[in-house]
């Protein structure tokens, strides 16, 4: 049976969507490889855009100054903006972004601080606590919003548990993207970029690092906590990425500092897929570390001692 030509076009953006992640991430793609159908592309879709909106300010249009980037994205926002409003984009991932959060409830007041988020990286100021903070929320924890959207395919989310997945959500965005801050300390100082307060990507030093891996590691603690209320179908592709990143995080503590600067960690594709085959099986990773409880969420100190 032929399918009807919105069907197909559809598909074939989510199908675009699909190729983006597979291209720059092989962690959230073997994440997403376990999820059913319909949830895996909500997830693959918001991943598109958010890569999409992310790639405009990190230099995929090598040749445009700050001014064009900062046009640019608002020029990718308003089309998701009408694409969410119309049901249809000839932007192929922002018409796969506005299918899924159409199916999924997914509304401005989560990609709107996102993008707000995304345009500060052009300006280069470098962020004080309470800037770092707002960065954080807009350019991740939403973004786990948005996939705890996607992962409850449009149903409302269970009333007694709202606060704590929707809390859990957010700190594994938040988790995420403070490791990211750390890989790539030597890629940020070559964009002028500066995410920690304090912090020299230069020339992050021991006490930094550790208060920085602390934080994170409640962050992680956290999201762990609240993994079990989520769909019982997501959750092997939820502790995948939470294991993935809970390792980079323990390679990181035990790298000098000096190193973490200057060398981007990686995990093993081998140790990803054992952490893949341990969440299917359902012996995830999880636990708390250095005596940090999983309910206790700090802000990143970096100051001085940290």
């Amino acid at each position: 049976m032929t399918p009807r030509p919105a069907d197909l076009y559809t598909a074939t953006a989510q199908r675009a969507a699909h190729q983006v992640l597979t291209r720059y991430s092989t962690s959230f793609s073997l994440a997403v490889r376990t999820l059913p159908p319909p949830v895996r592309a909500h997830i693959t879709s918001i991943y598109g855009m958010v890569r999409v909106a992310d790639e405009i300010v990190d230099g995929a249009w090598d040749t445009a100054d700050p001014a064009e980037a900062r046009a640019e994205l608002d020029r990718f926002e308003h089309r998701i903006e009408a694409a969410v409003a119309q049901g249809f984009s000839s932007d192929l991932i922002a018409h796969a972004f506005a299918r899924a959060a159409r199916d999924t409830g997914i509304g401005p007041d989560l990609w709107r601080p996102f993008f707000a988020s995304m345009r500060s990286d052009t300006e280069h100021d470098g962020h004080d606590e309470d800037g770092l903070a707002t960065y954080v929320h807009g350019s991740a924890e939403v973004v786990g919003e948005m996939c705890v959207h996607g992962f409850f395919d449009g149903a409302p989310l269970p009333a007694s548990r709202e606060h704590e997945i929707t809390e859990g959500a957010r700190a594994l965005g938040a988790a995420f993207q403070k490791i990211n801050f750390l890989r790539d300390l030597g890629e940020d100082a070559a964009l002028d970029r500066a995410y920690f307060p304090g912090v020299d990507p230069r020339s992050l030093t021991e006490e930094q690092k550790t208060a920085i891996v602390a934080d994170i590691t409640g962050d992680l603690d956290l999201a762990a906590a609240r993994i079990p209320h989520l769909p019982r179908g997501v959750r092997p592709a939820v502790w995948t990425a939470h294991g993935i990143f809970d390792e980079l995080t323990r390679i990181i503590a035990r790298t000098p500092a000096h190193r973490v600067s200057t060398t981007r960690i990686r995990v093993s594709n081998p140790r990803k897929l054992a952490l893949a085959a341990a969440a299917a099986a359902g012996r995830p990773r999880s636990g708390n570390r250095v005596g940090r409880s999983p309910r206790t969420r700090t802000c990143v100190r970096t100051r001085g001692v940290a």
